[in-house]
């Protein structure tokens, strides 16, 4: 059956299979706060595989479509490709993981065996500097460049690249990256910086908007519209007039889309969370570990879709701002 709700379907689970990564992006600063003594999550509090495949099956009954793999890194969690391919079992499902890319060179090979169709790549800017400076990072971007190369070989594409713009950082990088990518096949997705999580500092003055980041892209590589795909997708989609290639915009702050959001979140202990910028979880693991048949995981997950009634983008204030919200790094993006 498929869940609506103010004109929402659950389209897509993005399950974050590991609070650990190995840089700390924009979104995850500052060190202080997840530093190397940051305490985890122990073992025995985080998903199996076997209880993340079950519920992605669950979650497909109520409509999912795609499930998104993400972090923390993915990457980092120990025998990740035995998950892809337990889950790539799951009929009619679009597999898909998102990765800072640091590992993707050695990993891409045994991730496209395992089952995985394609890869989401974090990458910030071309220039070593501004990189490091939004992800605190001590990897060149050379490394991430390879991941995306080895992915493409494998055939783990079309591969997105995923550019969170943040005024003052790298702004200056955004008509460069897409020139980088104008013509590969990649799809360059620009990304408003989004006050997701608590500990970023954010502020309304570091975001370049979706609709300046178009106008400096234009001014240089003339583009059009294109129609989305289906209702719901995050990023508005442009096209270069010289038909060579795409680029999407995802502006969460400026355009905010609420009510056509599709995405169900679950967190690594197991907790269902309806919105990115979510102030607490639905209890999962708890209904797995005591017995629930899939029929009553079902329909715990349907009463907490229904009821959803998440806008933070659409409501975005001073008042909401400091609100403790959930990291990102914990559920992904």
């Amino acid at each position: 059956m498929l869940l609506d709700t103010l004109n929402r379907s659950l389209r897509d689970l993005r399950i974050s299979v590991t609070d650990r990564c190995n840089f700390r992006c924009v979104y995850c600063m500052p060190k202080e706060v997840f530093g190397g003594d940051f305490q985890f999550l122990e073992r025995e509090q985080l998903l199996t595989f076997e209880e993340i495949t079950r519920l992605a099956r669950v979650f497909v009954t109520l409509g999912a479509e795609k499930i998104r793999l993400t972090g923390g890194e993915p990457l980092v969690r120990r025998n990740l490709e035995r998950l892809i391919a337990m889950l790539s079992s799951i009929p009619g499902v679009d597999l898909t993981l998102t990765t800072n890319g640091s590992l993707l060179a050695q990993q891409a090979q045994a991730l496209k065996d395992a089952g995985l169709q394609r890869v989401t790549v974090s990458l910030d800017s071309l220039d070593d500097a501004a990189f490091k400076a939004m992800n605190d990072v001590d990897f060149p971007v050379a490394k991430v460049l390879a991941g995306i190369a080895a992915a493409a070989a494998v055939g783990l594409a079309p591969i997105k690249i995923n550019m969170v713009v943040k005024r003052g950082m790298n702004e200056h990088s955004i008509v460069p990256m897409a020139r980088h990518f104008k013509g590969t096949g990649h799809i360059l997705r620009f990304i408003e910086y989004m006050d997701v999580g608590h500990t970023n500092g954010w502020r309304l003055d570091d975001v370049v908007s979706a609709a300046e980041i178009i106008s400096l892209l234009d001014a240089e590589l003339p583009l059009e519209p294109v129609a989305p795909n289906y209702r719901g997708e995050v990023a508005n989609l442009w096209r270069y007039s010289d038909g060579s290639g795409e680029i999407g915009v995802i502006a969460s702050v400026t355009q905010a889309f609420c009510r056509d959001c599709t995405p169900a979140r679950l967190s690594p202990e197991g907790s269902l969370y309806t919105c990115l910028f979510g102030l607490s979880g639905f209890d999962l693991r708890a209904r797995v570990r005591d017995g629930a048949s899939d029929e009553e995981l079902a329909r715990a997950i349907g009463r907490v879709w229904q009821v959803r009634g998440d806008r933070y983008s659409e409501i975005r204030s001073a008042a909401t701002v400091h609100l403790t919200k959930v990291e990102i790094s914990h559920i992904g993006g």
